[in-house]
């Protein structure tokens, strides 16, 4: 088959999917980069670091031009993923994070305590995929009054096949049909939220801006601050950024391009091999993208109306199995692109470095330990944040507590006390007692290979504890 054919075949079944045009269209624009060779690498002699974006701690803005702004701001979460990292096979924001709450309770009573606040509306709006839709909206709907009038509580991400690296046609899988589609990545909201009629719905409804960002983030509370900032920048497009440390080395970054001057946004999948040491260096890029987003949404209709759905965001080629789990099946692209690569679309578009505070994703579950840790409290505003100076540093031995049910069943109690702790790193299988206390840098060692166990009221303070 050619690869022409290779295209009509994978539009005809987006097609017999109910796939929408525009995200056909998308696909198509996509598909031609990836046959014309596009790898969508950024090397860096074509970009300069970016050093000195405005800071959240230097904007002055008065309480009625942030009241205002939010008076305007829609708050869109990105709720497509299913945790597959750790083990999950459905919508990782409906996993318990505090005293039984999931991520998206707390996102709703973030919300709600910001309505209550500010006397805002706040929509709160969910981009899910096709395998998150059912069971989030069943959580959102144990919160009465959550709905704005008007306006859906979510509109849904696209879908498209995954490509054979070897022929670009659609790949097949009758063992589990739903493994040969994938998501475009989060990049896909621009054509998703034009074309489900979500982005005209707020616009009709007197919304100006939006406040984006993915729903594993429970430190992006609304902000009238930065809603107050972005309108007063009359800038269509801003980025959220955090100052690195050496724990950053994998996130994203905003650069310069030299040819234009223009804010792009570069990913480890757009990183040449043999230029990572300038990725992954702190003090050459030193700051990275929080995937926090604030859109003028009146400038973004626009954009999208001009280009006809396509923005044209840099293609990200990722390589991967049929079916992620056997590395025996057949190797496929995955056509994705970036959510906040759309910085380059827009001119004017700018960025604000903002308090690591606004940025707790959990990806593992050394982030959910801490989470669910007393080295966390759920402030005022919903948002959970450090009840001590830095958060200990933890890792947990992948063979034992990778995926969440593996972590639940060695937490049978709950997880021990962390805001004496510096680090604990655990080697090996050791469930956990009831009270159980870290403090100062701890290692639970693995000498016997046998699984062990912390006894109930245990203190453990420094130093190594062997199995």
């Amino acid at each position: 088959m050619t690869n022409a054919a290779g295209l009509v075949a994978a539009q005809q079944k987006m097609k017999e999917a109910g796939v929408s045009q525009a995200a056909i269209d998308v696909f198509t624009h996509y598909y031609g980069e990836l046959e014309a060779g596009a790898t969508g690498l950024i090397l860096e002699e074509t970009i300069e670091p970016l050093t000195a974006p405005a800071r959240l701690e230097d904007v002055t803005v008065s309480e009625e031009e942030a009241r205002e702004a939010l008076a305007k701001t829609a708050i869109i979460k990105l709720n497509g993923g299913l945790g597959t990292s750790m083990g999950m096979d459905r919508a990782k924001s409906l996993l318990p994070v505090r005293d039984g709450k999931s991520f998206l309770d707390l996102i709703v009573g973030q919300v709600q305590k910001a309505r209550e606040a500010s006397g805002a509306d706040l929509p709160l709006v969910l981009m899910n995929s096709f395998r998150t839709s059912d069971d989030s909206l069943a959580e959102l709907s144990k919160h009465e009054g959550l709905e704005v009038d008007g306006l859906p509580l979510e509109f849904l991400q696209n879908k498209e096949p995954k490509l054979l690296v070897d022929g670009l046609t659609p790949a097949e899988w009758p063992q589990d049909p739903e493994l040969e589609w994938c998501p475009p990545g989060h990049g896909d909201i621009y054509t998703a939220i034009l074309a489900s009629g979500t982005l005209d719905a707020l616009l009709d409804a007197g919304f100006r801006y939006a406040c984006v960002s993915n729903s594993d983030n429970l430190g992006a509370v609304p902000s009238a601050q930065i809603a107050g900032w972005f309108a007063q920048s009359g800038a269509p497009y801003a980025a959220e950024l955090c100052t690195r440390t050496a724990m950053d080395r994998k996130g994203g970054h905003l650069a310069v391009r030299k040819a234009d001057g223009q804010l792009i946004l570069r990913d480890t999948a757009q990183t040449a091999e043999d230029e990572m040491h300038f990725f992954t260096d702190e003090f050459h890029h030193p700051f990275f993208h929080t995937n926090n987003l604030w859109w003028d949404l009146e400038k973004l209709k626009a954009a999208l109306t001009e280009r006809g759905a396509v923005l044209g965001l840099p293609l990200i080629r990722n390589k991967k199995n049929v079916d992620p789990t056997d590395k025996e099946s057949p190797e496929v692209f995955q056509i994705e692109t970036a959510m906040g690569a759309a910085i380059e679309v827009f001119e004017g578009a700018t960025a604000i470095v903002v308090g690591r505070d606004r940025f707790l994703p959990v990806k593992t579950t050394n982030e959910l330990l801490l989470l669910r840790s007393d080295a966390y409290t759920l402030a005022d505003d919903g948002a959970l944040r450090l009840a001590v100076k830095k958060a200990p540093m933890i890792d947990l031995d992948s063979d034992f507590y990778k995926t969440v049910e593996d972590f639940d069943r060695r937490f049978p109690y709950g997880v021990p006390s962390l805001k004496e702790a510096s680090s604990l790193t655990v080697y090996g299988d050791w469930t956990f007692g009831k009270n159980v206390t870290v403090i100062g840098t701890v290692v639970l060692e693995d000498d016997n290979g046998e699984p062990n166990r912390v006894p109930d009221n245990t203190v453990l303070e420094g130093g190594f504890l062997e199995g």
